[in-house]
């Protein structure tokens, strides 16, 4: 038996009793765990009846073991028949237990808050209809050029950027060499960032041999603090150039690259079949995202504050993941970052908001449209997911690591965004009109910006007019 009441905003406070039958049996059992661990004078380790211990210890030896027992099946079963979905630990407050008495505790818990949906089907977005021109497969088998470029030496010319150089260098503060400031043998791309701002920048138009001393400040946030904010006066030799040279475009390039095409001409046309598909995959993604957004948008939900830290943990988690690969940890990365941890975490805070939001709104959706999920689209998920591994692994992985319910939300979510989709109204708009109306705007702006700047010119300074 229980009861239920809103407190506060998302806060849920809950009165169970559990019938004193099942205390007794609780107690019972929490006798026969206890006699095993407690000495009596005069019994042997375990054979202490519970009279004796009770009048020993006092009754109140076996409560802890009794509600670890009693307590957490209430409290689901409480939970299960109220339909609150709880998204913290419940706080719990003992108010009697007893033998031949029920227990009764109350649990304060937060829960997931109330969402007033908008009209959510006949959601009114606009998509730019795009196409793949010739310019972007141009960009593509460029892009597959560059990244079979090689390094031919230049005896002659002077360094650009994204030559390869080869330098020697010293550097000094204050006349004084620094630890790590110097180098021998250094190769370095110009225009990759590598070294400090100013640096590369400062070395092009340089030749073969040619001595160049450069300037720079470190960052007032530079990872080694006794050279943060600090001027330095490094002297570099430049001693080899290296240039990318580029394919040709032409059936030798394509025979280099793949064994499935032996002409240009059939390797253009797959790559253009190739960008399409990816246009229209991330179209379809846009879409959605526009779609799920606007939905969310116009719904109303208070988002509670513990989903916002969630996704912001989520997503602090998966940058470790790409940071771990670079060989740094996320503390590391804070100790080398303006403002630390703290400020990484709030810069994720309005995207983990959304995020939030946007999983409360579907949720509701899902349950507005009573979504369920069948055995075989269970089915069908492992085995998209499961790829090489066999399905028969896969699927026991999946139950033993108990994501078989995250797998079924997923489905649910999944349903959810098809059905925004298939219900919206989709205003196509070509793309020239997009650019047209983007260049129109950009040139209002400068003439907005052009008269106010204008506007504000002191009258004493106006030039005079020719009589």
């Amino acid at each position: 038996m229980f009861k239920v009441e809103k407190i506060d905003n998302n806060i849920v406070t809950m009165e169970i009793e559990v019938p004193k039958e099942k205390v007794n049996e609780a107690l019972e059992d929490a006798y026969k765990k206890v006699v095993k661990t407690v000495s009596v004078p005069g019994f042997r380790k375990g054979k202490a009846p519970r009279r004796i211990l009770e009048v020993r210890f006092g009754p109140e030896i076996f409560y802890n073991d009794a509600l670890e027992i009693l307590v957490d099946p209430a409290y689901n079963e409480a939970v299960k028949e109220s339909q609150i979905e709880p998204i913290n630990q419940p706080e719990m407050e003992l108010i009697q237990i007893k033998k031949d008495e029920p227990l009764i505790f109350k649990v304060n818990v937060e829960v997931k808050p109330e969402v007033e949906l908008c009209e959510y089907k006949g959601i009114t977005v606009q998509q730019v209809k795009k196409q793949v021109a010739s310019e972007d497969v141009d960009n593509y088998l460029n892009y597959l050029r560059e990244q079979h470029a090689r390094l031919v030496s230049i005896e002659e010319g002077e360094l650009q950027v994204k030559d390869m150089t080869m330098i020697d260098f010293v550097g000094s503060i204050d006349g004084e060499p620094f630890e790590g400031g110097a180098g021998e043998n250094y190769s370095l791309e110009i225009g990759s960032g590598s070294f400090v701002q100013g640096f590369e920048e400062q070395l092009i138009g340089a030749r073969v041999g040619e001595e160049r001393d450069v300037h720079v400040t470190f960052p007032a946030d530079y990872t080694k603090a006794e050279l943060a904010g600090k001027d330095a006066d490094f002297h570099v030799t430049v001693k080899e150039i290296k240039r990318p040279q580029l394919p040709e475009l032409d059936d030798a390039f394509v025979q280099e690259l793949s064994e499935d095409f032996s002409t240009m001409e059939e390797f253009r046309e797959d790559a253009r079949e190739k960008l399409e598909e990816s246009l229209k995959s991330s179209q379809k993604a846009e879409l959605e995202n526009k779609i799920i957004e606007k939905v969310a948008a116009q719904s109303r939900v208070e988002v509670p504050e513990i989903l916002v830290e969630r996704e912001i943990n989520g997503m602090l988690a998966q940058f470790e993941y790409y940071l771990n690969m670079q060989g740094l940890t996320l503390q590391q990365f804070a100790e080398m970052s303006e403002g630390g941890l703290e400020r990484i975490r709030e810069d994720r805070r309005e995207e983990a908001e959304k995020k939030a939001r946007i999983n409360l709104v579907l949720g509701e959706i899902i349950k507005k449209e009573a979504f369920e999920v069948t055995d075989d689209e269970v089915e069908a998920k492992i085995k998209e997911m499961a790829g090489e591994m066999d399905i028969d692994v896969a699927r026991e992985q999946f139950a033993e690591s108990g994501r078989l319910e995250m797998l079924q939300q997923e489905i649910r979510y999944r349903k959810a965004i098809d059905l925004l989709v298939k219900e919206a109204v989709i205003e196509e708009i070509e793309e020239e009109i997009v650019k047209e109306t983007t260049e129109k705007k950009e040139e209002n702006e400068g003439k907005e910006t052009a008269q106010a700047n204008k506007s504000a010119e002191p009258e004493g300074e106006k030039a005079p007019k020719n009589e």
